[in-house]
């Protein structure tokens, strides 16, 4: 990366603090860096590293302090966002920058449109950039798919695709393989020689890395240790190696914990292995994951699995644990054969993933005691055992947070205490302790060589760490899914007469790679270095940006097809079901008769009610306490009770009593049941007049007219009413999940680091929602015509217009909601409980929203459903035009634009 010489002051930091709560990251720190060079950045893990670089990078806000950033104050906000599109910042995590349903290509691709680039030049700039890290073979794969040192080499060319003049990378090559690091700084070294005066300012976690940038800041507990040229460093603590010298900068009591160690050396029990695999093989589908791999592990020994990127180590000890099934081979624990479904064995093995797999909800010690339970261990045991596992892996003072507010290395210590929680007599590490600063790696080997050669664990651990390695037993070399050498580290160096074991490693890859050993991964110079200097936004300012993301959220949407087949067909079932069942009609309700009377005139009443179209006679009760049985079991909903003597006075000119009885369990549908059986007695009580002159008449009849819904059918009115339900709840929900999903998985920096506003990104991300909703709403009107038989009396167009401010109000919704809360559970519910109770109770649906007074009106009124069904319900049963819609329209629009504001006011363009 080159030596370097003093330049022009770039980046000068004056007074800089910064807390999280009671916890001071930084701490008054002032700096001056040098420009045009590359700037290393080192110190434990939680000591401000990433927030530092964050705060110069502009994605932090500020608390405390200046900071100004080749010539920019980055606490004005308009020289910062202007500033912007000369940084790129790559975060720290694995592929945390990455979105996991796109392609490596389409990853970097968005990025290149972010930042401006015209398609040949994305084009250019892409095939080099993947060509150079060795992902040219896998353009179309997921990200999500990707191993954890590939999605690294994702994220970098994510940085790189444009020429920035300051690079900021927190991390970049934390679990990435030397081979591949050794390639990394040879494109960044290239890419310099184009641009000399790019900065390059990186945190990292491998010593032997630091020493090679020309700068170098030490930090520790929120300090500057030592700012100064590497040269210099190594100068002023008279040592020979930057680790050496970091030791010298640290408090006494720290330095203490950082002494080397020695390991004693393994000796084989004899007994039989711990670990036995045979031509292991793993295939998905026709790829071919982890290729004929054998290997033998004796008890205690410490097993090191070295290997490129997405070579097959994790495929490998996944099926070592069970949680794979192999395609073919044998794979023993114990001298037992693996098998999904035998948790005695499982229960005897600690496992720890590449990626964090505890609980995000829970503290550090809620989950160490889940992990506890997990593996019945006793209460009073577990207790203990949480408590010495807090101690030994220095996790007492972060015991009651929860590990998303944790660094990366600290929640590594945390997933190694919850995999040594059972005491396991074989331990699995995928990468224990990448990202995880020396003096925690020297303190996660003391302990597992006290589980190996005191406990007689068995530890079988991968590692990208050629000093880890070189600790090992035994290592095994793995490329491409087949092992390439197995043997002790000093066996290996000595096979190819390499200088170290990382010289060794390096040679067995490029062999296995056909490359010339020795020779440096280079990348031919590129014939269009000039071309892909920034030259600010073509075709405008706007729309390009806002481009990016609608294309970007779109080939997500598409991709994950179980939000896409809840889009496209839950409005759909909502409507078809809800509309076509939930009906006020009143038909066949089911009726008893308990006729004492016995004559052909009470056979006429009866007679009445059966030839309605709105009862079913059920069977006859013979007395008042039968009918009250059956309208108890629900066998009828209405029973008659005629008299003795009904027919004598109905003679007689007297007012006999009928007993009607009606179920009142549901009062709508009580109340129409009292109308029609009224209607039935009034219609009998007038044939029966002109029958019997001296008979009760009844003085008038009444003849009701209803316009609009002549027929009188529910599914008239109560379709109009679930497309507006559709439109509000759906898309409403499906946006709401779009900001806070990128804030769950880290992705949110692209909008922070990238030159975008926040207006581009909201309206970016909405975007493809309303073009979603509107196929939607289309589908929905084409069902309600052909399918439900529900007539459009009205105006299409008309509807239409009501109908996209509507989505445009739903989706800015969605939006406003995703912008205040943290997690997607809490999206989802926010925004049914939102939807929900306006959208059924206040909108007009169940009854016209003119009836509504005081609260329930501004509740009703005061949300956009009310408006659209009025909409609707005008469109599809009153035959009206966009005329008589003008103030529907002007309030729909009105909450579009209030929503939109409003997520536009919430989303900050920082962290805080």
């Amino acid at each position: 990366m080159g030596a370097g010489t003093q330049h022009d002051t770039g980046i000068v930091i004056r007074g800089l603090s910064h807390r999280y709560g009671a916890v001071k990251a930084l701490d008054d720190i002032s700096l001056s860096l040098p420009t045009g060079t590359t700037i290393g950045l080192v110190g434990p893990d939680g000591v401000g590293k990433s927030t530092l670089l964050g705060l110069i990078a502009g994605v932090r806000r500020m608390q405390a302090g200046r900071i100004e950033v080749l010539g920019t104050d980055m606490a004005g906000r308009a020289q910062r966002e202007a500033f912007l599109p000369r940084v790129a910042f790559m975060p720290q995590g694995l592929g945390r920058n990455l979105y996991p349903t796109l392609s490596v290509w389409e990853n970097v691709d968005f990025f290149a449109r972010l930042f401006g680039l015209a398609a040949q030049e994305r084009e250019e700039r892409i095939t080099r950039l993947l060509e150079a890290t060795g992902l040219a073979p896998f353009p179309d794969r997921p990200a999500g798919h990707l191993s954890g040192g590939m999605k690294q080499k994702v994220s970098l060319c994510c940085a790189l695709v444009h020429d920035p003049d300051l690079l900021i990378l927190d991390e970049p090559t934390t679990g990435v393989d030397p081979l591949s690091r050794q390639q990394f700084w040879t494109l960044v070294n290239q890419l310099r020689g184009e641009r000399p005066t790019m900065t390059v300012l990186v945190s990292t976690a491998y010593m032997e890395e630091a020493e090679h940038f020309a700068y170098l800041v030490a930090m520790d507990a929120g300090h500057v240790l030592i700012a100064d040229q590497t040269a210099n460093v190594l100068a002023r603590t008279h040592t020979t190696s930057l680790e050496a010298a970091y030791i010298s900068l640290l408090p006494a009591e720290k330095r203490a914990n950082a002494t080397g160690f020695s390991i004693p050396p393994y000796h084989d029990p004899g007994t039989a292995p711990a670990i036995m695999a045979q031509n292991l093989t793993k295939r998905f589908g026709d790829f071919v994951a982890v290729d004929n791999v054998s290997f033998r592990i004796g008890r205690g020994e410490i097993f090191g699995f070295l290997g490129s990127n997405g070579c097959g180590k994790s495929t490998t000890m996944k099926m070592l644990t069970g949680l794979l099934d192999a395609s073919s081979g044998t794979a023993e624990l114990f001298g037992r054969a693996i098998t999904p479904g035998d948790m005695s064995t499982r229960m005897r093995i600690g496992y720890m993933s590449q990626s964090f797999s505890l609980y995000e909800e829970l503290s550090v010690r809620q989950n160490l005691r889940l992990q506890a339970r997990l593996y019945r261990i006793p209460a009073r045991d577990a207790t203990r055992r949480v408590t010495q596992a807090l101690s030994d892996f220095e996790l007492d003072g972060v015991a009651d947070v929860r590990p998303s507010a944790l660094p990366l290395g600290i929640r590594q210590r945390l997933q190694l205490a919850a995999a040594c929680i059972n005491n396991p007599e074989i331990l699995i590490l995928d990468e224990p302790t990448s990202g995880v600063d020396p003096g925690a790696r020297d303190m996660f080997w003391r302990h597992l060589i006290k589980l190996s050669r005191q406990d007689h664990v068995t530890i079988f651990v991968s590692t990208h760490f050629m000093n880890e390695a070189a600790r090992c037993d035994r290592i095994s070399l793995m490329h491409r899914g087949r092992v390439l050498a197995v043997g002790t580290p000093a066996e290996l160096v000595h096979r190819r007469g390499a200088t170290d074991l990382e010289a060794a490693f390096i040679a067995y890859l490029k062999e296995a790679e056909a490359e010339p050993a020795g020779t440096p991964a280079a990348v031919a110079p590129s014939h269009h270095g000039h071309a892909w200097k920034w030259r600010g936004w073509r075709g405008g300012t706007w729309l390009p940006r806002a481009w990016a993301f609608a294309r970007r959220e779109a080939v997500e949407l598409l991709r994950d097809r179980m939000r896409l087949t809840f889009a496209i067909i839950g409005p759909v079932v909502l409507l078809l079901i809800a509309a076509s069942s939930i009906s006020f009609d009143v038909n066949g309700v089911s009726f008893t008769v308990c006729d004492h009377d016995r004559t052909s005139i009470s056979h006429d009443l009866i007679d009445s009610f059966r030839g309605s179209p709105y009862f079913v006679e059920a069977a006859p009760s013979e007395d008042p306490a039968r009918m009250d049985r059956a309208l108890h079991d629900g066998r009828a909903q209405l029973g008659l009770d005629i008299p003795p003597g009904f027919a004598r006075d109905m003679e007689a000119g007297r007012r006999p009593a009928i007993g009607v009885v009606i179920d009142g369990a549901v009062p709508f549908l009580a109340a129409d049941v009292r109308a029609y059986v009224e209607g039935v007695l009034a219609q009998y009580a007038t044939t029966l007049g002109r029958e019997l002159p001296q008979a009760v008449r009844v003085p008038v009849v009444l003849e009701p007219r209803f316009i609009y819904n002549q027929e009188f059918r529910s599914i008239y009115a109560m379709t109009p009413g679930m497309v507006m339900l559709a439109l509000i709840l759906i898309p409403t929900m499906l946006t709401a999940l779009g900001v806070v999903r990128e804030k769950e998985i880290g992705s949110i920096v692209n909008l922070y680091a990238s030159p975008a506003t926040v207006g581009q990104y909201l309206v970016g991300k909405q975007a493809p929602y309303v073009a979603l909703a509107t196929c939607s709403y289309v589908v929905l009107v084409v069902l309600s015509v052909l399918v439900l038989g529900v007539p459009l009396k009205g105006s299409f167009i008309a509807l239409s217009i009501g109908a996209l401010l509507f989505i445009l109000g739903a989706t800015g919704l969605g939006m406003l909601i995703s912008t205040f809360v943290n997690s997607q559970v809490a999206a989802i519910f926010g925004t049914a409980i939102i939807c929900l109770i306006p959208a059924v109770n206040f909108s007009g649906m169940l009854y016209p929203s003119s009836t509504l007074m005081g609260l329930s009106r501004l509740v009703g009124f005061g949300f956009p459903a009310a408006w659209f069904q009025l909409i609707s319900l005008g469109s599809f049963t009153k035959g009206m035009g966009v005329f008589a819609f003008m103030r529907m329209y002007a309030a729909l629009a009105g909450f579009a634009a209030f929503y939109m504001l409003g997520a536009r006011l919430l989303l900050k363009k920082q962290e805080a």
